[in-house]
């Protein structure tokens, strides 16, 4: 036998809805007691999953939140960010999550027919077709087979290389490729891993510091730090000389550029402790700020040190 329900009419129930979740005196009310500087821009408030927000009353729901006796409540542990009336919580710890156009720091993992495989900390492996990179003798030329079996004279197992997503195949894995001399094989440095979520985007993610560093902020988190390179020397991608784009082997770097590079690195890991982002003017202030204290580069990572450099800069989180 089939029996039938009878609701109620659409009409009666948006009333009944509007009238349950947006009555204007408890909104008014809750608008009164809401502390605003909870959600100021120079402020970030860190939350855990469980705990309530806000009221559902006045605010609505966005990612990484709940709805639980009228309350807003996290379900990730992350910053509350505010647009207007949605309230969302972006996780702390996350995968990072590719845009085409994005620039990103990897680490080859793996050489495989006509490509190479690129771990770039997002949820699957990145791919670098061998017809996405800068090969000897100009960048139009055709790849050959030749080309192919000396893939591992270009990238090989453990290489760090900067490139940016060009696009995205159809199980999701983003396609990258290095078609500037400004991407590449990554050498002189060394590499700091940070949350994704610190980095923001930039109108260039290629930083020169005053003292002979260069950074490059990768937006899934990696950030390569380096001897400076001058501009005339990344010039002239038709004819590049591959044996020095593509060279293993480091070069000749000073003491005093080891210190500034030690020093740079270890501003960022502090930073990151603290849940700073991570911008070119924070970090040019940050290391102004290190070089007028005069302390040893070891002095950067003890726990009192580090609260004076977040203190200083004036950003931090509220919990």
């Amino acid at each position: 036998m089939i029996s039938f329900a009878s609701f109620p009419s659409t009409s009666e129930a948006s009333a009944s809805y509007a009238q349950a979740r947006h009555p204007p005196e408890v909104e008014e009310e809750l608008g009164m007691d809401l502390d605003e500087d909870d959600f100021d821009e120079g402020v970030q408030r860190l939350t855990v999953p469980g705990e309530p927000i806000t009221s559902s009353h006045a605010f609505m729901r966005g990612h990484g939140t709940f709805v639980d006796n009228e309350e807003v409540i996290a379900s990730v542990a992350g910053t509350v960010e505010r647009v207007n009336k949605l309230i969302t919580v972006r996780a702390v710890r996350s995968r990072y999550n590719p845009e085409v156009g994005d620039l990103v720091v990897g680490r080859i993992t793996e050489v495989q027919p006509r490509r190479w495989k690129v771990d770039a900390n997002s949820r699957q492996d990145a791919v670098l077709m061998l017809s996405s990179v800068n090969l000897p003798g100009g960048v139009q030329r055709r790849k050959l087979e030749s080309d192919e079996l000396q893939m591992r004279t270009f990238f090989e197992e453990g290489d760090l290389l900067v490139a940016e997503v060009q696009a995205f195949f159809s199980d999701g894995a983003m396609s990258l490729h290095t078609r500037s001399l400004r991407y590449g094989k990554l050498r002189n440095g060394q590499l700091v891993s940070v949350p994704p979520i610190l980095i923001r985007r930039l109108k260039s993610h290629f930083v020169a510091l005053p003292c002979g560093v260069d950074l490059i902020l990768g937006l899934n988190g990696y950030i390569w730090v380096s001897k400076h390179v001058k501009e005339s020397e990344q010039e002239g991608e038709e004819g590049f000389d591959a044996e020095a784009v593509y060279s293993n082997r480091n070069d000749v770097i000073d003491d005093a550029t080891r210190i500034a590079i030690s020093r740079v690195s270890n501003i960022i890991k502090v930073l990151a402790a603290h849940f700073v982002p991570l911008t070119d003017t924070v970090l040019l202030e940050a290391y102004e700020w290190v070089v007028d204290q005069e302390s040893h580069v070891k002095d950067l990572l003890h726990d009192e040190f580090g609260e004076h450099l977040v203190a200083s800069l004036g950003v931090g989180i509220r919990q």
